[in-house]
C-alpha cells in the first residue's frame, strides 16, 4: 500500500528511522491516503514585534541564515517566520542530494568571465564539506554518507552530453572527477543499458528532514526566535506583515524558494516547479548483492527530463523526477499529494533502471516545489537602502546551495567585504516570468518537448541531442 502525500517519506519517518504505516486505501486506485501532517510545534506570532533581522521562511535558506548570523553576532535579535512548520517545503521533501551543483554557473561565466564562475564552483565544492562539518559539530545525525555523485548515460545521445558535461566540470577545477565506460559504471551500480558515467567526490547522501530538524534545534540553542503557523502576507521595507502582527526590523530576508509566488507582488518572480518522488520498501541483501550500489553514491542521469535517486540509510531506493511540472497560476500541491499517474511513471522509471525491482512495493509517494528563476540562475541579493534581501532560485540543487547562500547573506547583512560577497551570483537580477496563461502553456510545452526528445533518443540511438531539445533549452533559458 502506497502512502501518497503526508508531505514526504522523510516526514513519515520518525526519529528512529522507522516509517509509519498509517494510511487507508484510496478509493480511486492504488495510491494510499496519507495520515494528516504533524501540527506545528513552535508558537505562532502573537502580536507586533521587533528584531534586528527577520527571516521569512523556515527551510534550509532561512535557518542556515539565522544560524550563521547568530554564530557570527550572538547579540543580534533574529526572528524566523514560517507559514506552516519548519521543513514543510522543499527542505523536507527533496531527494537528499548534498552536492556541489549550482544553478546558473555557465551563465555567470558568460556574464562575468570564467574566473568568476570558477570561484563560485570552488565555493560550492567547499560547501559540501561545510554542511557535513557543521552537522558533526552540532550533533546532527542526518544519515550523511559522502559517496559522491554518479551521473549516468543510457543512450548514445546521453553519452555525448555526459562527456561534454564531464569536460566542462573538469574545466571548472574538478580535477578529481572521474569518467567511466559501460563496464566500470555497471561495476559500481548495475544499471540497465548504462553506457557510461561521470563521478565526483563532492556529494553526499542525507536524510533531508533530519538535517533540517537538527539545524532548527541548533538555531534555537543559539537564541533564534522561530514562529511557526505564521504566514507572511506581505514583505515591505523593514517589515514583514502577518495576520497576527507585524515584525519590524532593519533587515527583512525572503527565503521562501518555491513558495515565493504566494507573496504579494511576487507572483511572477520565481516559478514553483513541481518534482515528485517515490520510495521502495527496504530491499533484502540478495537484491543489493545483485544491484551493487555499495558506495552510497547519489545517482542521476543525462536525460532531458532527468531523474535523481539515493540508497537510503535503511536500504530503500528513493527516486524522483518530473510529474506535473507546473500548476496553473503558480499553485502548489496539497501536503505533497501527487497523481497516481505520476507514481506509475516513476515506478516504471525505477524498473527501467533496475529490472530486478519489478513488482517491488512502493511505500511512499510525494511531491514538492522548487524555485526556478526565468534564467535558471540561483542568486543572493541585499538592498541596504530598503533592508530587503533574498536568496534562492536553486532549481533543485538547494540542499548545499542554500548553505552558501546563507553565509553570503550573513556577510551582506553585516556589511563584511568577503570572498563570498564578491561571487558572481550576488546582486544578480532577472526578468519576471510571463503572465498566465503563457507561463503555464510554456512550461507544459517545454517538458512535453523534453519527454519527446528522451523518447526519440532512446528509440533511435542517435549520438547527438535532438534539435527539439536544443530548441527547448534556448526557449526556456535553461542553457
Amino acid at each position: 500500500m502506497t502512502i501518497n502525500g503526508g508531505i514526504s517519506f522523510w516526514h513519515a519517518t520518525d526519529t528512529t528511522g522507522v516509517p509509519t504505516t498509517a494510511g487507508a486505501k484510496d478509493p480511486a486506485g492504488a495510491a494510499g491516503t496519507p495520515p494528516p501532517p504533524r501540527p506545528a510545534t513552535r508558537a505562532p506570532l502573537t502580536g507586533d514585534a521587533t528584531a534586528d533581522v527577520v527571516i521569512v521562511g523556515g527551510g534550509y535558506t532561512g535557518l542556515w541564515t539565522a544560524y550563521y548570523l547568530k554564530r557570527s553576532a550572538p547579540g543580534l535579535r533574529v526572528t524566523v517566520l514560517e507559514q506552516k512548520f519548519c521543513g514543510y517545503g522543499a527542505s523536507g521533501r527533496n531527494g537528499g542530494w548534498l552536492y556541489n551543483g549550482v544553478a546558473g554557473r555557465d551563465r555567470y561565466a558568460a556574464l562575468h568571465g570564467h574566473r568568476a564562475a570558477l570561484r563560485l564552483q570552488h565555493a560550492m565544492n567547499d560547501t559540501v564539506t561545510e554542511v557535513i562539518d557543521v552537522a558533526a559539530a552540532e550533533g546532527i545525525d542526518a544519515d550523511i554518507h559522502r559517496g559522491g555523485v554518479l551521473e549516468v548515460a543510457r543512450t548514445p545521445a546521453q553519452l555525448s552530453r555526459l562527456r561534454q558535461f564531464h569536460a566542462a566540470e573538469r574545466s571548472f577545477g574538478e580535477d578529481d572527477r572521474e569518467l567511466y565506460g559501460a563496464a566500470a559504471t555497471r561495476a559500481r551500480i548495475d544499471i540497465a543499458d548504462a553506457v557510461g558515467s561521470t563521478w565526483t567526490p563532492h556529494g553526499a547522501r542525507v536524510h533531508p528532514l533530519k538535517l533540517l530538524k537538527g539545524l532548527a534545534a541548533a538555531c534555537e540553542r543559539l537564541g533564534v526566535v522561530v514562529h511557526e503557523s505564521t504566514p507572511v502576507t506581505e514583505i515591505a521595507p523593514r517589515r514583514a506583515v502577518t495576520p497576527y502582527g507585524t515584525v519590524r526590523a532593519p533587515y527583512v530576508l525572503r527565503c521562501t524558494e518555491g513558495f515565493t509566488a504566494a507573496l504579494k507582488g511576487q507572483r511572477r518572480a520565481w516559478l514553483p516547479m513541481n518534482s515528485s518522488m517515490i520510495v521502495t520498501a527496504p530491499l533484502p541483501p540478495e537484491t543489493w548483492a545483485r544491484l551493487g550500489w555499495t558506495g552510497g553514491e547519489v545517482l542521476g542521469d543525462m536525460a532531458h527530463a532527468y531523474m535523481y535517486a539515493q540508497r537510503t540509510a535503511d536500504d530503500r531506493i528513493a527516486i524522483g523526477g518530473r510529474g506535473v511540472p507546473y500548476r496553473f497560476g503558480s499553485r502548489t500541491d496539497h501536503d505533497g499529494r501527487t497523481r497516481p499517474a505520476t507514481v506509475d511513471a516513476l515506478t516504471a522509471l525505477l524498473t527501467s533502471f533496475f529490472p530486478p525491482l519489478a513488482g517491488t512495493e512502493i511505500t511512499h509517494a510525494w511531491s514538492g516545489v522548487l524555485g526556478v528563476p526565468r534564467d535558471w540562475c540561483a542568486s543572493v541579493c541585499l538592498d541596504h537602502a530598503t533592508g530587503l534581501g533574498w536568496a534562492g532560485g536553486y532549481v533543485g540543487s538547494g540542499v548545499a546551495t542554500s548553505n552558501l547562500a546563507a553565509r553570503t547573506l550573513r556577510d551582506l547583512v553585516r556589511r563584511d567585504a568577503t570572498e563570498l560577497t564578491t561571487l558572481p551570483w550576488v546582486g544578480h537580477r532577472v526578468r519576471r516570468w510571463e503572465p498566465e496563461p503563457l507561463r503555464w502553456l510554456g512550461v507544459q510545452a517545454l517538458y512535453a518537448a523534453y519527454r519527446e526528445a528522451d523518447r526519440h533518443e532512446s528509440a533511435t540511438h542517435r549520438p547527438t541531442t535532438t534539435p527539439l531539445a536544443r530548441l527547448a533549452n534556448r526557449v526556456s533559458g535553461r542553457h
